[in-house]
């Protein structure tokens, strides 16, 4: 029988570190050979799909793991799928099983190979991957920090250049101002001479501040560029470093933290008079801008020398993707062979190796093996503190111990676990959170026969396992207290090891004992020694203490999202007219609080306030302000005021609390009878309307500057509010990220929106909820750098046959008049069953306003989905209900208000007060 001829150059000697591998390269290629596939083919047929890392190996890398040098398991999935696509799912299982063994040994305890075949990786080579792991440790941190100062450097340009954006516009009218009005005064006589030079002279100033707004606006959009291109390089260089990291199979460095930005404080639009104060206070907003970017300019500068990036050299290089400026030099062979992975083979313990003459105390063998325990005890701390709950942190000490240290272990955890200084609940109960073990033939699944995680097992107060954890420091399973607790911990129906392969290892943390960790090793391997006492002791307490940090943290964080909850409304209102969404999402897992708020609040006259806004950062100070701000609009907008005089209180609110609690905000107030909606706006992006027909459009609202700059005078609109039309309200977090500007965003927040709508058809409004998801979904993974909101409110407006109103004179005959309006109303109505009720409701309310009342009196029925009637007055003082006397003759109308109508309150309006009621329809 023939020899396959395999397309592509001729195989190259296996490479492998150990017997195992050079047995698998030998099977792969065997693979290769008998389906006709070359590397290169291979290489094309290879997708991402197929590796845990995300990204297929270059042909190079490709052609080394093929003959043995840092082959992954994964590439041997893969070369079977290609070579074998339409195999069965059974086939192909077994395919690998037969591989598995191979693949196992040679992690676990590999052959070395022979000295016909490559000699095995010398330890200088070992020792200079460390080196290198180190260096690139050190690269990572120091070029992570300088990604979040650039980061934090763009994010401050961004502001200034917005602020500045501005300012210009609103110092361009005010020239435009001032130049009519010394046209005016050129045109009259010599009288107003004085008069024209000042204004000639506030021409100049107002002039020269747009000519240095322009100038400034352009540095700081330079020096966003800049600190843009300096992050962009800074992340090319962290994925090149965790790729090398990958490799070394080492681990990462904290990144360093972000520095705190600074809030740039910007005037108001200019007022009509354009006096001196208003443009002294422009000139010190550009003195403000200088420093702001001369400081992130000198930040980005230092942030680029510590990674040796400079823009000319990079100018070449900016995406070539191979050659980092800056990068440290590190010896060694970078594309040789390399051992097995740093953490399975520098890092490893040898327990297990035989004693040799030379293995005496003292010798060379014993501290190398003093040094490996060392370099073990390392990597595996460093693999538990990756953990930030208590699953990963369990997860992280299984990991890091079997196989290396022992062939199985148990963690059992107290429950429940005190958190901080709290006094740990009583008896003492444990609960088995994880069963690691190293898979042996004929012991399959991972948990024990009488190791049931969902029991809670007590521990009998003067038992030995008691005594155990009360003696903090581990044992072996050979001592009397050891031998007389391994039951217990590891149920009946688990074979007690022989002698010393087993080890008890209380878990303490910074205050008691927390839990207890069992290592066993099988009758293959030695037993554990003192010296492995000393191991298991230093990894207990790293994840001891690991474990009561999450612990805090998750009651942190538990807090910090229960504020946020707090916060926020828990539901919307559905007044009538109108119907509401919302979502809010923080900014990231690790930021669960946020200063961005939404509410809706119901008004007298069916009307209701929609207000969104953003307090900027994202810290516990964010989130109380916010809270503040927050009442203070519930507060301000229950008084009935129109929306602009809300943002103008609120500015003056914001700068009760400081010098630098600056927040955006966004008010509008829509009325379901009229159909129109009013909107103020302080800084905030502005909404987006979508018509009934599947249109939608950015509405035109006043920029307005923050709340909190003071001194700000804010403008209204009124618009338009078909029914069957909704409104979208939302934070800058939704359409503003460091990958893209605002105004990108809002444009594919529009696309979106009426993609959602063409999607529903004409004629058929697309779903809140659904619409609310759907605008979510444009929000990447690496978009989340703000926490965002979304208010979505459908105006449904409220027909003009389903309204009725008159007016009243405050006279006593008017009670009377207003029970026949209201029995006519309702029998045209169709709701003659509810006459009785309304007409004594009404005749109570429209008898209390006429005896208070000044001028004539309103009074409004609505029909929606319950009747609801409204009575004005000009009267401040709300009525209260009192208890009367028998001999009273007055005091039980509201006795009467309360026991008839399904809902009533009162209401502070702007001139008076507004008294209501509503009665549910009858069914049917």
């Amino acid at each position: 029988m023939g020899t396959l001829k395999r397309p592509g150059r001729p195989w190259a000697p296996a490479r492998g570190s150990c017997k195992e591998i050079n047995d698998l390269v030998h099977a792969l290629r065997t693979w290769l050979d008998t389906s006709n596939v070359s590397v290169a083919q291979l290489r094309d047929r290879l997708t991402a799909e197929h590796f845990r890392t995300g990204a297929v190996p270059d042909l190079r890398k490709l052609r080394e793991q093929l003959s043995g040098v840092a082959l992954t398991w994964d590439l041997v999935e893969a070369v079977a799928d290609v070579c074998f696509p339409d195999e069965s799912g059974p086939r192909a299982a077994e395919r690998l099983e037969q591989l598995q063994p191979l693949w196992s040994a040679a992690q676990t305890a590999p052959t070395p190979v022979t000295a016909d075949g490559n000699p095995s990786v010398p330890a200088h080579e070992l020792v200079e991957a460390q080196q290198r792991t180190i260096a690139a440790l050190e690269d990572l941190n120091r070029v992570r920090q300088a990604f979040e100062v650039s980061e934090q450097a763009r994010q401050q340009a961004l502001q200034v250049a917005t602020v500045l954006f501005a300012l210009l516009g609103q110092t361009q009218a005010q020239v435009a101002t001032l130049t009519r009005r010394l046209d005016a005064l050129r045109g009259v006589d010599d009288s107003f001479l004085v008069d024209v030079e000042m204004a000639e002279h506030r021409l100049e100033r107002a002039v020269r501040q747009s000519e240095d707004l322009r100038s400034q606006l352009g540095r700081a959009e330079a020096e966003r560029d800049t600190a843009q291109r300096v992050a962009d390089h800074a992340a090319r260089r962290i994925k090149a470093l965790e790729d090398e990291l990958r490799e070394l199979r080492s681990v990462s460095a904290p990144v360093g933290q972000p520095r705190s930005g600074t809030a740039l404080q910007i005037p108001g639009p200019l007022t009509g008079t354009a006096d001196d104060a208003a443009l002294d206070q422009v000139d010190a907003t550009l003195r403000k801008a200088r420093d702001v970017l001369d400081r992130e300019h000198e930040a980005v500068q230092e942030a680029a020398e510590d990674m040796g990036w400079s823009k000319s050299r990079n100018a070449g290089t900016e995406h070539a993707g191979s050659v980092f400026p800056g990068q440290a030099v590190r010896g060694g062979n970078h594309h040789g062979p390399r051992s097995a992975p740093i953490d399975d083979e520098l890092f490893r313990t040898t327990p297990n190796n035989p004693m040799t003459s030379g293995d005496g105390p003292g010798s060379e063998v014993e501290l190398r093996r003093a040094d490996d325990s060392m370099r073990f005890v390392g990597a595996a701390t460093r693999r538990i503190a990756r953990g930030m709950d208590l699953d990963e942190i369990v997860l992280g000490l299984c990991r890091a111990t079997v196989p290396s240290f022992s062939d199985e272990i148990f963690v059992y955890l107290r429950d429940p676990l005190p958190v901080g200084d709290e006094r740990p609940a009583s008896p003492f109960m444990l609960r088995l959170r994880r069963v690691d073990r190293l898979r042996q033939e004929g012991r399959g699944g991972h948990l024990a026969p009488d190791a049931d995680p969902a029991v809670l097992r007590p521990v009998p107060p003067g038992s030995a396992l008691a005594e155990v954890l009360r003696g903090v420091r581990p044992l072996l399973g050979g001592s009397a207290a050891g031998r007389d607790a391994l039951p217990w911990l590891l149920g009946a129906d688990h074979p007690l090891p022989d002698g010393h392969r087993a080890i008890l290892a209380p878990l303490r943390g910074r205050r008691r004992v927390i839990g207890v960790a069992v290592f066993l090793r099988g009758n293959e391997r030695s037993s554990f020694d003192p010296n492995d006492l000393l191991v298991a002791a230093q990894l207990v307490t790293h994840a001891a203490l690991s474990l009561d940090k999450a612990v805090l943290y998750g009651r942190e964080a538990y807090i910090a999202g229960e504020l946020q909850r707090a916060m926020l409304p828990s539901s919307l209102p559905q007044p009538p007219g109108v119907r509401l969404a919302s979502r809010y999402l923080p900014a990231a897992e690790t930021a669960r609080i946020g200063g961005d708020w939404y509410d809706a609040i119901p008004l007298p006259g069916s009307r209701v306030a929609l207000v969104v806004g953003d307090v900027m950062g994202h810290s516990m100070t964010s989130a109380a302000i916010m809270g503040q701000l927050h009442t203070t609009v519930q507060t301000l907008v229950g008084l009935d005021l129109p929306p602009q005089e809300v943002l103008r209180r609120l500015d003056r609110q914001a700068r009760r609390l400081g010098d630098d609690r600056m927040a955006t905000c966004q008010c509008a107030v829509y009325d379901p009878v009229a159909h129109r909606i009013t909107i103020a706006n302080a800084g905030h992006p502005p909404p987006v309307l979508l018509h009934p027909g599947g249109r939608a459009e950015v509405l035109r609202v006043p920029a307005g500057a923050p709340v909190g700059v003071g001194g700000v005078d804010f403008e209204a609109v009124e618009l338009d509010a078909p029914a069957g039309a909704t409104l979208i309200q939302y934070t800058d977090g939704l359409v503003e990220s460091r990958l893209r500007d605002i105004w990108m965003g809002i444009e594919q927040l529009t696309e979106r929106v009426m993609a959602a709508a063409r999607l529903t058809g004409a004629g058929h409004a697309p779903s809140l909820e659904a619409l609310c998801d759907d605008v979510l979904h444009m929000v990447g993974p690496g978009d989340r750098d703000d926490d965002m909101v979304i208010l979505a409110t459908r105006f449904d407006g409220i027909a003009p046959s389903d309204v009725a109103h008159w007016s009243l004179e405050p006279v006593h005959e008017s009670p009377g008049r207003a029970r026949r309006l209201v029995r006519r109303t309702l029998a045209n109505w169709g709701l003659e069953e509810l006459s009785d009720s309304a007409e004594l409701l009404v005749s109570e309310i429209v008898t209390n306003a006429v005896r208070y009342a000044e001028r004539p009196v309103s009074m409004r029925l609505l029909r929606t989905d319950s009747l609801r009637c409204e009575v004005g007055d000009d009267s401040t003082q709300l009525p209260r209900g009192r208890w009367a006397r028998p001999t009273d003759e007055t005091g039980r109308g509201l006795h009467v208000v309360g026991a008839l109508a399904q809902r009533w309150g009162a209401s502070d309006v702007s001139g008076g007060k507004v008294v209501w009621f509503e009665l549910d329809l009858p069914r049917g």
